[in-house]
């Protein structure tokens, strides 16, 4: 079976419901914002050297599957929906990193390979959680798929400075 279906040529697109649906849609926009952080996510893990956050960025691109498949989603299709225990996981890794940062005032961010792409990722998640407030405003869309998306930007940011803090790269051009 060939990838190229021809199915999309004249602008659409299948949801996971097998609803067909223009491909400027907001439910195609918010999942593949959300698809394009995958992507995104993917190259960051191969730059970041602060011990963990290769298991926790993969263990994000395996929620944003199932994230996506629910926005891609009629209601009561998906069978693992985002829920509040995976809200409150990213919540727990969140605290436990703020502990470890003292952050003050505004922060440029990329100051390292690793943080720059990390913050790269922050920006697309919030760009996908635009597209799926907008979601809102049209379908009912998971709570906890919100409170989870907003969360992520958060851990992103803390990820990214604390990649800097880690950073051999960050050490060495202080010292010079």
């Amino acid at each position: 079976m060939s990838i190229a279906t021809k199915t999309g040529d004249k602008g659409k697109t299948s949801l996971f419901s097998g609803e067909r649906v223009s491909k400027d849609n907001i439910i195609v926009e918010a999942y593949g914002t959300m698809d394009e952080l995958n992507s995104f996510l993917g190259d960051a893990k191969h730059y970041c050297g602060t011990d963990g956050f290769k298991e926790i960025i993969v263990s994000v691109q395996i929620d944003l599957f199932r994230l996506c498949a629910e926005l891609a989603s009629s209601s009561g299709l998906v069978k693992d929906p985002m829920i509040g225990d995976d809200v409150d996981r990213m919540t727990e890794i969140l605290n436990n990193m703020e502990k470890k940062m003292d952050l003050k005032g505004f922060v440029i961010p990329g100051n390292t390979p690793g943080s720059a792409k990390l913050d790269i990722c922050r920006s697309v998640t919030r760009r996908g959680e635009r597209r799926i407030v907008s979601l809102t405003k049209k379908n009912e869309v998971n709570e906890f798929l919100i409170k989870y998306v907003n969360r992520l930007s958060d851990l992103l940011f803390i990820m990214a400075r604390l990649e800097e803090k880690n950073s051999l790269y960050v050490k060495k051009r202080n010292q010079e």
